[in-house]
């Protein structure tokens, strides 16, 4: 099913080219009652092609764990600004994902900017592009950026436990740093109330509790 699904979301050009001319020859040779329908088709696959293109496919290739293919799939489109909203919002937010993991802050920084830009209305993409930006401004040293975004982040709603935890754990850890104590100390409970699952995220959290442990007061 996958398979024919992937065909189909490739091909829509070319689906749409052979719509169009059995469209035309059923109008002629038949009647335009039966014609319309294929045209019909045609038009649906070159919008798809265009406000939808591949990225509906790319859940089945993260699951998967084929980065590669994932890259070669968002390398097919060809003009982003045609998407629709929200898919626009996901096609720069995977990209940013790419980049992050290959270590190219700068360009993930700018595909967030570009994802935020697009006006998804989804409150967790916006969480999560904030926090993502946050945590990118937070590896590259600037603190009052990444202190903005992640506020910003916990402000517009993130998605899971894990995500909360992450961004109230690095305010805290700039908290931290301005020697705010107050504020570290409000940061690292509003972490721990999250209640994070992940093991790393717990480990930091772990870790954060010996610093806690020696702010006076």
């Amino acid at each position: 099913m996958f398979a024919l699904r992937r065909f189909i979301v490739f091909n829509r050009l070319g689906i749409a080219v052979v719509m169009l001319a059995l469209g035309f020859l059923l109008g002629f040779k038949v009647t335009w009652w039966l014609g319309w329908l294929p045209m019909l088709i045609a038009v649906l696959m070159v919008v798809a092609h265009f406000m939808v293109g591949p990225v509906t496919i790319m859940q089945r290739y993260i699951e998967e764990g084929d980065v590669e293919g994932a890259q070669k799939i968002l390398k097919k489109v060809k003009y982003p600004n045609l998407l629709y909203k929200p898919i626009r919002s996901a096609y720069y937010m995977l990209k940013a994902n790419f980049s992050t993991m290959g270590e190219d802050l700068d360009a993930a920084e700018a595909e967030l900017r570009k994802g935020l830009e697009a006006g998804s209305a989804d409150k967790d993409f916006q969480g999560t592009a904030l926090l993502q930006l946050g945590s990118i401004a937070y590896r590259k040293g600037n603190m009052k950026e990444a202190y903005e975004h992640l506020r910003k982040a916990v402000q517009s709603g993130l998605p899971d436990a894990d995500s909360n935890a992450t961004a109230y754990l690095q305010l805290a850890s700039i908290c931290l740093q301005r020697r705010d104590f107050k504020g570290s100390k409000f940061y690292y409970g509003k972490a721990k109330a999250a209640k994070p699952k992940n093991e790393q995220i717990v480990e930091q959290l772990n870790e954060m509790k010996k610093y806690m442990s020696r702010i006076p007061g």
